[in-house]
């Protein structure tokens, strides 16, 4: 079953070298283990999404270019929303203008199995 995300869950660009936290932004009440809640609105790079290091697919003489991202628009998000913004979930990805996938690697809460 997927689960919401919170501030600080890590993402990964597949097309990135590193992996980067997420920055929730988008509402400031809605909490899980007392951070912030992910909602479809936390998509700026620079803001909420941060650098992946180098980007596979922006190769000059040198090396790599720098993996800046440019998201399009997040996929696979919750039914439910908070302040009129869908939930972000662990299965949620989101295409990148240049080419990759940013998706989640590692969430942020405890989730506790229920017996």
């Amino acid at each position: 079953m997927p689960n919401p995300i919170i501030d600080t869950t890590q993402l990964q660009c597949d097309k990135g070298t590193k992996p980067t936290a997420l920055i929730v932004t988008s509402q400031t009440f809605m909490k899980i283990d007392g951070k912030l809640q992910a909602t479809e609105d936390d998509i700026k790079p620079n803001e909420n999404i941060m650098p992946f290091g180098q980007c596979k697919l922006k190769m000059y003489l040198g090396g790599l270019f720098p993996c800046i991202p440019a998201p399009t628009k997040w996929q696979d998000i919750s039914v439910f929303d908070i302040d009129n913004k869908k939930e972000l979930l662990d299965k949620s990805i989101c295409p990148c203008s240049v080419g990759g996938k940013i998706s989640v690697i590692k969430t942020a809460q405890t989730f506790v199995a229920e017996e």
